[in-house]
């Protein structure tokens, strides 16, 4: 029934998407061509997709070897079944109370059934949640919501010694990485916080050793992403990422730039993060010292022991740490802590905060011998209807929302199945690119003086490029595709090296006099058969462990 409710909590919360369109955030367009160039790939049977060939109006981009691809084949599944215009609203329906479970999973150890889907119910619906949803439709950093409570879960679980404690942080932790980066490394830089917290409290450098090793097999089992996405950083801009306005010293709270629009939307999330901030300070002073009546009388759903007694510091110290980092003072951390540079924006910090906060709020709250359910729950509805007012009002009189309407699906849905394309992302292009040089009307194979070449096309998709090209001369083609060092381009059934076009970064490729027969394919690199290796054995690893921890008589033992 609590999965019920936290399911029709979460409808609630995208009811206006039936009122007034699909919310049109910052990353909107990115995200759903994304999904689409994902879908139209799969039909050609193409499972893993790395190129977007659709990209930049058809010249392509890297897109899919370097952003995880959790959201983009969820939003491609979704896409396969149902409508481009309702699958916005079905994903998000989706991740939110998915979210709203996994913190209600993390709550129960502690919490009564009634407190902790409210802590389940407020963190899938809370103010950060629902700026994503509405202003900036950032929907891979929405689906890791689902992962950061069951961190801190397993995390908890291993300094206890639990069963296969250290295999199930794994699994969570390879889940963020598949996820989104700049989430996976606040997910990871809390996980090992929190470590080296519990190891001082108790007294146990085998948290750490513990943790450790859970780092180290979670990267193995997202290797076949993480390594290709490592190694070939160099081939693309990657430097965009840090360019003006998404730099981490231009997105502290109250920061200002000379950009008009950054400035309000900034203003905005500061508003938010203030008020959240706020309330969790004033949670965790009342939820100080509080032990449930009920801690050592329940179990949870899967019959596990429950987790001591609420660690009242390690959340304490979680929320605080999270809220000092949205600050400007936390700006050296920003400048020294390994890549800490490329969670880009504080405010994203939000996103671990929300966790402890709603447990704290829970607690805080819960009905006591001083306190009724009534006046519980009251409590928590004025201070729920503040955090959304607060977002509602500053949402309203500083930047409102941006929507999209049905019609607009459909034209990007169009760009997609006739091969038009879309606009691309700077990151993403090859290194000796200009996308900004590029003509739409440029032909899929041309002469260097930009006429278009003899050719017959035979084969034009996401991963092969081939044709047969006449020419009365020797002399070199440009075919409309940005040249990238994993692709691996033939003539005559001979490996030929091509050049690039100076500025654009076209591939060029030498023919001879005649017929030529021209095939680009886009290889399996080193790198991403080192990446699959690695995963193999991560995941062999698993199972072997797995395996090893199944005593006899049905149950585990610990790992």
């Amino acid at each position: 029934m609590s999965s019920v409710i936290l399911a029709a909590i979460c409808g609630l919360a995208i009811t206006p998407f039936f009122r007034w369109g699909i919310p049109s955030g910052h990353d909107f367009e990115f995200h759903m061509y994304s999904w689409m160039d994902v879908l139209a790939q799969w039909k050609q049977g193409i499972l893993y997709p790395r190129w977007a060939a659709l990209a930049h109006w058809g010249y392509g981009e890297a897109r899919f070897l370097f952003y995880p691809p959790g959201s983009w084949t969820l939003g491609a599944a979704l896409g396969a079944i149902l409508p481009w215009k309702v699958v916005p609203g079905a994903y998000c329906w989706i991740v939110l109370t998915a979210a709203g479970m996994s913190m209600r999973t993390l709550a129960r150890q502690w919490l009564q059934a009634s407190d902790a889907l409210f802590a389940g119910a407020f963190y899938a619906v809370n103010p950060y949640h629902l700026l994503i949803v509405y202003w900036r439709s950032a929907y891979a950093e929405l689906l890791a919501a689902v992962l950061v409570p069951l961190c801190i879960l397993c995390l908890l679980r291993l300094s206890e010694g639990r069963r296969r404690s250290i295999l199930w942080l794994s699994l969570a932790l390879a889940g963020a990485w598949l996820a989104n980066v700049p989430a996976a490394m606040m997910i990871h830089y809390s996980v090992a916080g929190l470590a080296m917290l519990l190891a001082w409290q108790q007294r146990s450098p085998r948290i750490l050793i513990k943790t450790t090793l859970a780092i180290l097999l979670g990267a193995g089992l997202a290797s076949f992403y993480l390594v290709p996405a490592l190694y070939e950083q160099g081939w693309i801009k990657i430097a965009e990422v840090l360019s003006p306005g998404v730099r981490p010293q231009d997105n502290f709270l109250f920061t200002t730039i000379p950009d008009p629009d950054h400035n309000r939307f900034n203003l905005l999330v500061s508003l938010v993060a203030s008020s959240a901030i706020t309330v969790m300070v004033v949670a965790a002073w009342f939820a100080r010292g509080k032990s449930d009546e009920d801690h050592q009388k329940d179990t949870d759903r899967f019959g596990e022991e429950r987790l001591n007694p609420l660690p009242w510091v390690v959340l304490a110290f979680w929320g605080a740490a999270t809220a000092v980092l949205m600050l400007s003072v936390s700006n050296f951390l920003w400048k020294y802590l390994p890549e800490f540079r490329f969670v880009q924006l504080p405010f994203r910090w939000l996103l671990c905060l929300n966790a402890p906060l709603a447990i704290m709020l829970a607690m805080a709250t819960r009905q006591s011998r001083s306190r009724s359910a009534v006046r519980s729950w009251f409590t928590r509805a004025i201070v729920a209807a503040i955090l959304l007012a607060t977002l509602l009002i500053a949402g309203h009189r500083i930047q409102p929302p941006w929507w999209d309407q049905s019609a607009d699906i459909e034209e990007m849905a169009d760009s997609v199945s006739d091969g038009s394309g879309y606009e691309g992302t700077d990151e993403y292009v090859p290194a000796n690119a200009d996308p900004y040089e590029l003509k739409k009307d440029w032909p899929q194979v041309s002469n260097e003086n930009g006429t278009p070449a003899d050719v017959r096309i035979i084969a034009w998709n996401a991963t092969e490029k081939h044709f047969a090209a006449h020419s009365a001369s020797a002399e070199t083609l440009i075919v409309r595709l940005f040249n990238y060092p994993a692709w691996r381009i033939t003539v005559g059934g001979e490996l030929t090296q091509a050049r690039t076009l100076e500025v654009t970064g076209l591939i060029m490729v030498p023919v001879n006099a005649g017929e030529n027969d021209v095939r680009i394919i886009f290889a399996r690199t080193s790198d991403r058969l080192a990446g699959d290796i690695a995963w193999l054995i991560s995941l062999i690893v698993l199972i072997a462990a797995w395996i090893k921890t199944q005593s006899p008589n049905g149950k585990t033992g610990a790992a």
